[in-house]
């Protein structure tokens, strides 16, 4: 997972005391954004009869 320092205020929702989805807390009172690193789509392969 890869993650990204970003401000308190860019990570919580307008009411300002729920982080938005993909957002997280830190140690050290710290927001960071979470991004899901990409797996690569593997292709079933299709057995043609």
């Amino acid at each position: 997972m890869a993650t990204k320092k970003v401000s308190k205020k860019e990570a919580t929702t307008a009411c300002g005391t729920h982080l938005k989805k993909g957002y997280k807390y830190v140690k050290g009172g710290g927001v960071v954004k979470v991004t899901a690193a990409k797996k690569p789509v593997k292709k079933k392969a299709v057995k043609k009869k």
